[in-house]
């Protein structure tokens, strides 16, 4: 009983919810003195931000239109009723509905010209996050695994890795339970169960995490150490974190009511302050996810309303990552995982198009103010420097000052490269 009171359901991709992340965490947890927790809380995160680099990805899952985004045809029969609109930077212009990105522009780079095969939402959003299309039987790690593992102090004491909105099924992969994404549904909501229960202090807590060790240790010695391994790893960040003094970071209640205003009091919005208040106390990586992407009819009407509420928290994000001296360390993506078709079907709508999409970065060296490739001018080929996939994720690695190179072991030992194949986008630093 006590230890199926002690049960994590965790599942089979590395991913686990906030509900499965701190329940029970009163009840048992494993080796919070392994990691230091007293030490991590010493290290300011100003001081975690000179180490190391941060990443904030912004997901538009469903496949955002290039054409009601970032590369607008007003003038092509497949631009649709779309206008263009000038941006800070003279001889740019982006899609109506987006100002304050528009306004943001000297901060931002466009890729106009990433382009790829997968039209399929699930192998697409798998690529767009790991780099790999699934298959092979690897469970792959997705982008933000990859940064915590290369980049998190491992001693810090709260998720190196945060999820917010909307939840993407793909977890840690081989990289282990160490870097499986902290999910937080609802950013106006403190995270669930983070206080420990009446009469439980430091002490009485510290020997529920001691037995814990030793109920799992005949379950370890007679086979089943990796699990062990994995469900002690969340222990550890659950038992760090409802003990740290950063924990507040995830109370955006605290912000004054315009800083929130001002972000967009949409969902979306909300995640990108969260995710602004979790890098500037020392996380790592969080992704924000907006849904509702896949536009196959009505695809005017529906990415008026969908931009109505992105645009003010991307452009407010960067904005007041550069206000507050974290744009330089933090790299900031927008992307979905492919774009539209250039012809609008009979609902008035638009299909999956991996052939020629878009792509926005921010921070972390990237310089702003400019558009790499273009696509002719329907729209319905790049013409100019293509960017693949695998392109993507080396220019994200040289942002972040990665090897992607570098091999990690798969669950039977195999040697995975972070990215096999693709150089940086060197035009964009």
């Amino acid at each position: 009983m006590l230890t199926q009171d002690l049960h994590v359901q965790m599942t089979r991709d590395g991913v686990f919810s906030r509900r499965a992340f701190l329940r029970h965490v009163a009840v048992g947890a494993a080796g919070v003195t392994a990691l230091h927790w007293m030490d991590a809380v010493r290290v300011s995160a100003a001081e975690l931000r000179k180490r190391g680099l941060a990443c904030i990805l912004l997901f538009m899952r469903g496949g955002p239109s290039q054409f009601e985004t970032f590369d607008p045809k007003p003038s092509a029969d497949t631009g649709g009723p779309t206008k263009a609109i000038d941006t800070a930077v003279p001889g740019i212009q982006i899609a109506e509905g987006w100002p304050t990105v528009a306004a943001q522009m000297k901060d931002i780079a466009l890729i106009r010209s990433v382009t790829n095969r997968e039209g399929n939402h699930e192998r697409a959003v798998y690529q767009l996050h790991t780099g790999y299309v699934p298959g092979g039987g690897v469970k792959y790690p997705t982008l933000g695994s990859i940064v915590a593992s290369e980049l998190a102090d491992p001693a810090f004491d709260l998720p190196h890795f945060v999820q917010i909105g909307g939840r993407i099924p793909i977890g840690a992969g081989f990289l282990g339970m160490n870097y499986a994404p902290f999910v937080v549904p609802n950013p106006s909501q403190m995270p669930a169960n983070v206080a420990l229960p009446p009469g439980v202090g430091d002490e009485r807590f510290g020997r529920r995490l001691d037995l814990l060790y030793q109920l799992e240790q005949d379950f370890a010695d007679a086979g089943g150490r990796a699990r062990v391994v994995d469900h002690q790893a969340v222990y550890q960040t659950a038992a760090q974190m409802v003990r740290s003094p950063r924990l507040k970071a995830f109370d955006i209640s605290q912000e004054k009511e315009s800083v929130r205003s001002r972000y967009g009091r949409s969902p979306f919005g909300q995640g990108c302050l969260l995710a602004r208040r979790l890098v500037e106390a020392g996380v790592t990586f969080v992704e924000v996810t907006s849904d509702g992407w896949d536009t196959h009819d009505n695809n005017f009407e529906r990415v008026k309303t969908l931009a109505g509420g992105v645009d003010p928290g991307f452009g407010t994000l960067v904005a007041d990552l550069k206000e507050r001296g974290l744009l330089e360390t933090t790299l900031v993506i927008w992307m979905g995982e492919f774009g539209r078709t250039p012809t609008i079907n009979g609902r008035t709508g638009r299909d999956h198009y991996p052939r020629a999409f878009s792509v926005a970065l921010a921070g972390a060296g990237i310089k702003g103010g400019q558009v790499i490739g273009a696509t002719d001018r329907g729209g319905r080929a790049v013409t100019s420097r293509p960017v693949t996939v695998a392109d993507l994720f080396c220019t994200f690695c040289h942002a972040l000052q990665i090897n992607p190179r570098k091999e990690n072991q798969s669950g039977v030992g195999r040697p995975i490269k972070i990215v096999d194949g693709g150089t940086a986008v060197k035009e964009l630093f």
